[in-house]
């Protein structure tokens, strides 16, 4: 048996321990323990102590207390006092902070690791030995030290930082006012227009709704991604891999959240697991306080402040994760457990501009009613169809809010999350491609749970109509930079998948309504002449590749879901999307009277799961 790396006698044979691990031989610990997680070390790549702590064989704070015992040097836990020179992030991401005038150490350091081995080999990153404490004793010192401004990092970086990709940086009053005053204007004007230019503005128009309406038709020609065409990647080759979760109010779903996550194929070391909470969601810090969590898995606790918002959570912790890579996942959400190192493969045979990958989203309650039915053929058609298309054109894409996974340098780089934006995933999908990135299809799924309520889902869709307008304002200030940005077809598809989705649900029941009366009562004649036909060519167009539009996305998602069940529901569809544009409107009226108001869906009440996912509680 030896100390410092040398060989000792196991029960598997001569294994060599890692200084990080080999010192813990002097403090009690299991030499058989140590043993197996200098295996995993090895098999996974990573240094001894982060594979001794990701499978609770051994607790954080035990580990460090006997660290601090090696070295001679004082241990801090509970309440630690923190000098005025400690820092949000910049304490976090070198884990070391001054510590007040007369405490035990002039500094505290909380190493990970190399830095335990350059610490036992008696090389400090101060000069001097420090006081010692663990990562999430220092978290938590830190946040409690500066809450304003830790705050005020997660609500406002993005437009200190860059204004002009920032919703707050310009009031939305004064722009409703005069996107207002110019609709009305345009309306008096074409009552005032000779009717021949009248014709032939409003045909244009529909050209332009027919180029948006062809790129949703196009998509079903594309073909479905292979999944299994990824070069696997060995566990040492993976990447440490964030995951962010954010919750608020759900402990109803934290006991089926804890195992989702606790089921993932990933090497347990090389997961950095946060779950997100607000300061004030003490009902859901109990759930988690009381769940089986991941060994290893962190709680983050958001300081006060508005706006109360996920993406302002997300900011927060955006300077804690210690992943290359980072996955947001929403309360209810239960990926396959395949999903990480899918993307992580993927992640290292693409091109280093692919900032993120779109995960697919699957309703998984659909037997719960009609409503389900239709929203799990939106999703199919979205996640299934419409994205993989459009990330094989290399085309802008509102993302999805989960699932979403990224190279982390790229996210900070473009600053995280818009915090004002309801809708902040379509608003960082539009801004990864202005910023020259590109977003790529992740053939994996993850079950979520649909609405079960009417009034439920309308709230849940009138926030993203909200965010969807939020963003075509943030990013129509200057459309001159944006065409640029995007060239003239990433703009068109902009166009159509942000305002274009808002306009058409506002105009839908109106236009449904004048294209049935013509079509049932008033009848449409032709006339001589090809102009004067072709404002009502151009319409029934419109009107016909809508309903294609609407119908062949989610009749092809259901094929390639194996869904033959829910093909018959297909034509429900344009009655469905009467309710999407009652969302819309409600949506206009809240981003008026509540533009930060984030409505919050409750999750844990499904009746039915098709995969049995949203039934499994560990």
């Amino acid at each position: 048996m030896s100390i410092l790396g040398f060989p000792f006698a196991s029960q598997t044979g001569i294994s060599p321990l890692p200084p990080d691990l080999a010192f813990l031989l002097g403090h009690g610990v299991d030499p058989a323990v140590l043993a197996r997680a200098a295996d995993r070390a090895r098999a996974w790549g990573i240094d001894g102590s982060s594979a001794l702590l990701a499978t609770g064989d051994l607790s954080e704070e035990a580990y460090y207390r006997a660290l601090a015992a090696e070295l001679g040097t004082p241990f801090l836990a509970g309440s630690i006092p923190l000098g005025p020179g400690a820092r949000y992030p910049d304490s976090l991401v070198a884990g070391v902070a001054p510590l007040e005038r007369g405490a035990p150490a002039a500094f505290v350091l909380a190493p990970r690791g190399g830095g335990i081995a350059e610490l036992l080999r008696g090389r400090s990153p101060t000069g001097r030995m420090p006081a010692l404490t663990t990562p999430g004793a220092l978290r938590a010192a830190i946040f409690a030290a500066n809450p304003k401004g830790i705050a005020a990092h997660a609500a406002d970086a993005l437009q200190v930082h860059r204004p002009d990709w920032a919703l707050k940086a310009r009031p939305m009053g004064p722009s409703l006012a005069i996107a207002g005053l110019v609709a009305g204007v345009v309306a008096l004007a074409m009552l005032q227009l000779p009717p021949a230019l009248v014709l032939g503005l409003w045909t244009v128009a529909q050209l332009v709704l027919l180029a948006m309406v062809a790129l949703r038709v196009a998509a079903v020609g594309m073909e479905d991604d292979d999944a299994d065409a990824a070069r696997p990647l060995a566990d040492a080759d993976l990447p440490i891999y964030t995951v962010f979760v954010a919750l608020h109010r759900e402990a109803a779903v934290v006991p089926r959240l804890a195992a989702a996550l606790s089921a993932f194929d990933y090497p347990a070391a090389k997961l950095d697991l946060k779950f997100v909470i607000e300061a004030h969601d003490t009902e859901t810090a109990a759930a988690l306080a009381g769940a089986a969590l991941p060994p290893g898995a962190e709680i983050v606790v958001v300081p006060p402040g508005l706006p109360r918002t996920k993406p302002r959570a997300l900011n927060a912790a955006l300077p804690l994760a210690r992943g290359s890579c980072l996955v947001v996942y929403d309360a209810e959400d239960v990926p396959d457990p395949g999903q990480l190192r899918a993307a992580a493969e993927r992640f290292a045979r693409s091109d280093p501009r692919t900032a993120c990958l779109q995960g697919r989203l699957v309703m998984d309650n659909e037997r719960d009613g009609p409503l389900q039915k239709c929203f799990a053929l939106e999703y199919a058609a979205l996640f299934d169809v419409l994205i993989p298309a459009l990330a094989a054109w290399n085309l802008p894409i509102p993302l999805g809010g989960t699932s979403t996974h990224f190279r982390t340098h790229i996210l900070r780089a473009v600053h995280g999350w818009d915090a004002w934006n309801v809708t902040e995933d379509a608003d960082l999908g539009l801004r990864l491609a202005r910023a020259g990135y590109r977003v790529g299809d992740l053939p994996s799924s993850t079950f979520e749970e649909a609405p079960v309520t009417l009034g439920a889902w309308l709230l849940q869709r009138a926030r993203w109509m909200k965010g969807f307008i939020q963003t075509s304002f943030t990013h129509g200030r200057h459309p001159g930079r944006t065409l640029r940005d995007l060239g003239p077809l990433g703009s068109l598809a902009a166009l159509a998948l942000v305002p274009g989705t808002v306009v058409c649900a506002l105009a839908y029941p109106f236009l449904m309504g004048h294209a049935a009366y013509r079509f049932l009562f008033a009848g449409v004649e032709p006339q001589a002449g090809f102009w004067v036909n072709l404002p009502t060519g151009t319409a029934m167009t419109v009107f016909l590749s809508g309903f294609l539009a609407m119908l062949l996305p989610a009749a092809f998602g259901c094929v390639r879901r194996g869904w033959w069940d829910l093909l018959p529901y297909v034509p429900a569809m344009p009655a469905y999307f009467l309710l999407v544009s009652a969302g819309a409107w409600l949506g206009l009226v809240e981003l008026i009277l509540a533009p930060d108001r984030w409505n919050k869906t409750e999750h844990g009440l499904s009746r039915s799961s098709r995969s049995g996912a949203l039934n499994r509680v560990g």
